[in-house]
């Protein structure tokens, strides 16, 4: 059904209502996109198939995986490319993290 994109909506709006500022969301997207990449990972090379079969029923690969299962056509192309441009955002927020935290 659509559990997993109310489910990944609800935690947006509870990110966006608690920190409300920009670099809070995308830092979220970024977490569960990760998140999403590990239980995949372990799903696929996991030698247990029961654990496997549970991961691969009720969690999705990734984001995009996400979107390309509830829209189309033009609608999923605008959305993949948002989501593409926040994964820039936040690459660009990792590496100004990490210079800034350089040390000479």
């Amino acid at each position: 059904m659509y559990w997993d994109l109310i489910v990944f909506v609800a935690l947006c709006i509870i990110v966006i209502m608690f920190f409300k500022n920009f670099s809070s969301f995308v830092y979220f997207l970024g977490i569960f996109e990760i998140l999403l990449r590990i239980l995949t990972f372990i799903k696929e090379n996991i030698g247990l198939p029961d654990v496997a079969a549970l991961i691969g029923k009720y969690v999705p690969e990734n984001i995009p995986a996400i979107l390309s299962k509830y829209a189309t056509g033009v609608a999923n192309t605008v959305l993949q490319w948002v989501f593409v441009i926040l994964m820039i955002v936040f690459e660009t927020y990792l590496i100004k993290y990490f210079l800034k935290k350089r040390k000479f």
